[in-house]
């Protein structure tokens, strides 16, 4: 039997099990869900005015977010309590209200409204989908450079920054990169902030969503942006995001937003006229929580990678049995995060993501890790295995091991 028709008998083989299998999206388990449900109980009638006086009930509170979730949150972000703001839900939407802000006003130090410029916006690649979504459907022009394991590729963003008045700012994650884990250096960090842009409104958009999010217990040290930026002289080029979406709850979490004190009043100035404040109770309910938890955030951290480390060991584990010496694909094995890149040798991602569907394994769409849904070289698959259970995470490997196989002896 032939090398081709062997994995062809293989993949029915798979087929027939009939499984449904999903790992698109980098959500928590149900395991890591329940982590967290005295969340659900941490504040109750007798427990409604803050240690600050504030009656989570009423509209007094301040624009910036409960004194008590901002001290508590400074943590995460590394900034200091008056340098942080919080907001409902998730950082996305305040990513989304300060880059339509941003358009309609400029930034802390614009001249005016970023749209009558054409703004453009620099991505990594590859990198969040949610991110080229986002700012694209509010009219900027995406301008992709590189990432490694050094993170984003600072030679073409000085060159294109420099050149460009148009280029706004860049999008980026700093640390644990989605998708591929990287983590940009300290003196990366310290070039991207220190380079001369065309723009003087210049700004680092740093989404840190998985900066807590670590796999190991001795994590590599990632630069602190804003203290980088103090040092540097340019306290307002920096705007550091953050969430409890993947600490809590997904759907019931918090957003932050860490950056200098100019800045806070700024965004302080443009939020007030468009809200009254984020969730009181939602915002005391997490510290509440948090406070009680053995270990704080640190503890329930360390409980989280003790649920997912052995998913990502799995992949590790299952892509260096089936490809690992047969030069077919190379794949990230971040140290903390919820992704892992796989890259193929070949351009046949978006025919292995085709064969794993109608295996029953959902895969994140071909291109989803490109501006514009694009992936010009056909050859990035994200992976992300954090909500299965390991089992099937398992299961989800091996089958998408051998559709890599079948597709690259298809294409041969």
């Amino acid at each position: 039997m032939s090398d081709l028709a062997q994995l062809q008998q293989t993949y029915q083989q798979f087929k027939a099990l009939n499984l449904s299998l999903n790992i698109e999206r980098g959500q928590p388990s149900n395991e890591n869900f329940d982590l967290c449900l005295d969340l659900l109980e941490s504040v109750d009638r007798d427990l409604i005015v803050t240690d600050n006086g504030v009656d989570i009930r009423n509209y007094p509170g301040g624009i910036l977010g409960l004194a008590e979730a901002r001290e508590l949150f400074s943590e995460q972000l590394r900034v200091d309590a008056d340098e942080i703001m919080i907001g409902n839900n998730s950082s996305l939407e305040l990513m989304s209200r300060i880059f339509s802000s941003a358009l309609l006003h400029g930034v802390n130090g614009s001249a005016g409204g970023w749209i009558h410029d054409q703004p453009r916006m620099i991505v990594t690649v590859p990198g969040y989908d949610r991110h080229f979504s986002l700012i694209q459907s509010l009219g900027f022009e995406m301008v992709p450079v590189s990432i490694d394991s050094n993170g984003p590729n600072i030679d073409a963003i000085e060159s294109l920054a420099a050149s460009d008045s148009r280029i706004k700012g860049i999008f980026f994650v700093p640390t644990y990169s989605n998708p591929t884990g990287d983590t940009i250096s300290e003196a990366n960090a310290k070039r991207l902030i220190g380079l001369t842009p065309a723009a003087t409104d210049f700004t680092i958009f740093a989404d840190d969503a998985y900066g807590v999010h670590h796999l190991v217990d001795d994590p590599p040290a990632a630069p602190n942006l804003l203290s980088i930026a103090k040092a540097a002289g340019f306290d307002n080029r920096v705007i550091v995001f953050g969430s409890t979406s993947k600490v809590t709850f997904a759907g019931s979490g918090l957003g932050m937003a860490g950056m200098s004190r100019d800045n806070l009043a700024y965004w302080s100035s443009v939020f007030n006229k468009q809200t009254i404040g984020p969730n009181k109770a939602e915002q005391w309910r997490h510290v509440q929580f948090l406070r009680h938890y053995p270990g704080g955030l640190r503890g329930l951290m360390k409980d989280h990678a003790k649920i997912l480390k052995p998913k990502f060991d799995a992949v590790q584990e299952i892509l260096n049995a089936e490809l690992g010496n047969l030069g077919l694909a190379t794949w990230t094995d971040p140290r903390g995060g919820y992704f892992v890149s796989l890259k193929t040798a070949l351009p046949i991602a978006t025919r292995v993501v085709s064969l794993a569907s109608e295996a029953g394994l959902s895969l994140t769409p071909p291109g989803a890790t490109h501006p514009n849904g694009h992936d010009p070289d056909d050859c990035i698959i994200r992976i992300a295995p954090t909500r299965p259970p390991l089992g099937e995470v398992r299961q989800a490997m091996e089958i998408l091991a051998c559709c890599i196989k079948l597709a690259a002896a298809e294409h041969a």
